[in-house]
C-alpha cells in the first residue's frame, strides 16, 4: 500500500453509529492538517443492515478510499468475516470480542463494556473513535475534546467508555500509526453539501425536492440552511410536482434548482420537456445509482448518461455537465445554474452517489463563483420569445404592466398559440440558434480537463471516476495522459479532437460503455479498450491501477 496514504475502516450493523464513527475519524485527520477521502458504505435498511466506512488520509492531496485498511474495527461477526482480508500489510484489526471467538486480531468486548451504560448501541461507534485515537497517537485530552464536539449527547458517559476502551487497546498498539501533526485544519464537505453551496453561492433562490437517494441530503442540507440564505426549501408530494413547481418559479424570476435520482428523473422527463419548449431555466441534480427500476439505492453507477442526454420529446436544447471532484462540484452547480438562466433552457448536473454522498478535504475560493443573470428586457414591446442574433430572447418577471405570456403549446415570439407551419420551423430555427451560442460562449470556458503524461496511451474517464483514475495512477506510479469531459451536452469536440487517432482507453461505471459510445459517436474517437466497473461499487485504486497496468503493457 501506497506508504503516505493510512486508512481506517469500521463495520458493524446499521443504528450502530458507524457512519458518525467515520465521519469523527475524518474530522480528527482534517483537525491535524491531513487531506481527507471517506467513503460509506450502507444497506438500505434503517437498522441491522451490514454498513461500513473507510476514511483514508494523507498528507497529500487524496481522492479515493484504499479498502486496504491499516486499522480495521468491527463491530459484529459479519463485519468481522466481511472485512477480515481488508486489512493492509502490517495492519490490524480489531473486533468485537463477545461476538466471537479469538481470530486474527485483537479481540475487545465492546458489548460487555457498553451494557454499562443508557445508550448502550450508540457506544459502539464511541469506542471506534477511541480505538483510533489510541493508534494514531492522540493523548487522552485531544480524544476528550473531539468527543464532546462530535458526540453532545450523554457527554460523560461517552467519555468514560472512550477512556475504557482508550486503556485496552493502548498497551497493544498505542501510537502504532502515529500521524504527524500540520498546522492547517481543512474543511470537510460532501459532493451534495458542496452542491447545495454551489447553488448559493450561485444565486440559488427556491430548491425543490422528493427526497431519492443518494440526492436526498441535498434537501436536508438547504432546508437547515434556508434561514441563514433566505432560501424557499420545498419538499414536495412527488417528482412531478417538483419539477412543474420549479418552472413556475422560474417565471417569477427565481432561480430555482430540483435533485433526484434515476426513478426520480423519469418522472420529472415530461415537465422537463415543457421547460424546453417555454424556455425555462431549470437546473436538474441527476445523483446517479444502479438501475433499472429500484436497482441498488444506495449504491454507484454511471448509467443514466445516455438518459439524460436524450430524456424527453422533442428538439431542444440541454445542458448536462458531470464534476470531477467535491471542489469542481461547488464551482460547476453554480456555474450551470448560471448557464440555464444565461440561455434559458434546462441543464443537468449530473453526478453519482459516489461524489453525492462521499466527503473530502476542500479548498474554495468563493467569490470565483459564478452568479446567474438573465438577459433582462428594459423598453419597447415585449415580446416572451422574441427572435434575436443568439436565440435567446429578453426576460421579464411579474409584477408588470406588460403581458408576460409563457406558453407549452407551439407559439409565435409573443407566446400565443400557433399551429402555423412557417411559424413552427421559425420558432425551432429560434431555439436552435442558442446551440451555436452555447458552444461559442463554453469556448471561453473550461470544459475539460486534461492532465498531460508520457505514457503514449490516453485514459479519458468522467465524473467522480476521475477522482479514481487520479489516485490509481498516483498509487501505480503511471503518467498516461488522462482527459475528462466536464460538459458532457453539448461535447467539447473542439478540446478533444486532438485525441482522434491516439490510442484511447476509457474508464467507467456502465456495463453497456455508455461513455464509450459518447466518445465514439459524437466525436469521433476510436477506444481500444473500455474498462468498466459495475457492481455498485467506487474503484478501488489498487485494483484500478492493476487493471490500467494490463491494459497499457
Amino acid at each position: 500500500m501506497d506508504s503516505d496514504v493510512f486508512t481506517f475502516l469500521v463495520g458493524g450493523k446499521a443504528g450502530e453509529g458507524v457512519k458518525k464513527a467515520g465521519s469523527v475519524a475524518a474530522h480528527i485527520f482534517s483537525s491535524i492538517g491531513q487531506h481527507v477521502f471517506q467513503m460509506d458504505d450502507y444497506m438500505s435498511l434503517i437498522r441491522g443492515g451490514h454498513n461500513f466506512s473507510v476514511v483514508s488520509t494523507s498528507p497529500r492531496w487524496i481522492s479515493s478510499q484504499y479498502m486496504n485498511a491499516n486499522l480495521v474495527v468491527n463491530f459484529d461477526q459479519r463485519s468481522y468475516k466481511i472485512h477480515k482480508n481488508d486489512i493492509a500489510e502490517n495492519g490490524i484489526m480489531i473486533f468485537n470480542l463477545d461476538e466471537q471467538e479469538i481470530d486474527n486480531g485483537i479481540g475487545i468486548s465492546l458489548t460487555t463494556e457498553a451494557e454499562k451504560y443508557p445508550m448502550k448501541e450508540l457506544m459502539f461507534g464511541v469506542g471506534a473513535i477511541a480505538i483510533l485515537a489510541a493508534t494514531i497517537g492522540f493523548e487522552k485530552e485531544e480524544m476528550k475534546q473531539m468527543i464532546e464536539e462530535e458526540y453532545p449527547r450523554g457527554i460523560e458517559d461517552n467519555i468514560s467508555f472512550a477512556n475504557t476502551i482508550y486503556d485496552i487497546v493502548y498497551p497493544a498498539c498505542g501510537k502504532k500509526f502515529y500521524l504527524e501533526r500540520g498546522d492547517k485544519k481543512r474543511s470537510i464537505l460532501t459532493g451534495n453539501e458542496a452542491i447545495s453551496f454551489g447553488a448559493v453561492a450561485g444565486g440559488l433562490d427556491v430548491y425543490f425536492g422528493y427526497p431519492m437517494t443518494p440526492a436526498s441530503s441535498i434537501l436536508h442540507t438547504l432546508a437547515r440552511e434556508a434561514e441563514n440564505f433566505g432560501l424557499a426549501v420545498v419538499h414536495a408530494e412527488s417528482e412531478i410536482a417538483v419539477i412543474n413547481m420549479a418552472i413556475g418559479s422560474s417565471f417569477t424570476g427565481a432561480r430555482a434548482m430540483v435533485g433526484t435520482s434515476g426513478g426520480g428523473f423519469a418522472l420529472m422527463v415530461e415537465g422537463f420537456s415543457l421547460a424546453g419548449m417555454t424556455e425555462a431555466p431549470v437546473l436538474v441534480v441527476l445523483s446517479q445509482r444502479p438501475g433499472p427500476a429500484t436497482g441498488v439505492p444506495t449504491y454507484t453507477e454511471q448509467a443514466d448518461l445516455a438518459f439524460a442526454l436524450t430524456a424527453a420529446h422533442g428538439d431542444f436544447l440541454r445542458i448536462v455537465a458531470s464534476p470531477t471532484t467535491i471542489r469542481e462540484a461547488y464551482y460547476l452547480t453554480a456555474e450551470m445554474l448560471d448557464l440555464v438562466w444565461k440561455f434559458q433552457t434546462p441543464g443537468i448536473l449530473l453526478t453519482e452517489k459516489h461524489l453525492s454522498e462521499s466527503s473530502m478535504t476542500i479548498e474554495a475560493e468563493l467569490e470565483k463563483s459564478k452568479w446567474a443573470e438573465p438577459k433582462i428586457h428594459k423598453e419597447g414591446e415585449y415580446k416572451r420569445y422574441l427572435d434575436t442574433d443568439d436565440g435567446i430572447s429578453p426576460m421579464l418577471f411579474p409584477p408588470s404592466k406588460k403581458i408576460i405570456k409563457w406558453n407549452s403549446y407551439e407559439h409565435d415570439e409573443l407566446g400565443i398559440t400557433t399551429e402555423n407551419a412557417k411559424m413552427i420551423s421559425f420558432m425551432h430555427d429560434k431555439r436552435n440558434k442558442k446551440l451555436d451560442s452555447l458552444i461559442d460562449y463554453l469556448k471561453g470556458q473550461k470544459t475539460v480537463k486534461i492532465i498531460r503524461g508520457e505514457n503514449p496511451t490516453n485514459i479519458f474517464t468522467y465524473g467522480s471516476t476521475y477522482m479514481s483514475v487520479l489516485e490509481a495512477l498516483k498509487y501505480g506510479r503511471l503518467n498516461p495522459t488522462t482527459i475528462a469531459p466536464i460538459y458532457l451536452s453539448p461535447l467539447p469536440i473542439w478540446e478533444i479532437e486532438e485525441f482522434k487517432d491516439h490510442d484511447n482507453i476509457v474508464i467507467e461505471q456502465s456495463s453497456t460503455g455508455q461513455f464509450t459510445k459518447l466518445l465514439n459517436e459524437r466525436a469521433g474517437l476510436k477506444i481500444r479498450n473500455t474498462i468498466k466497473q459495475y457492481d455498485g461499487r467506487p474503484f478501488d485504486p489498487i485494483d484500478l491501477s492493476n487493471q490500467i497496468k494490463e491494459v497499457l503493457k
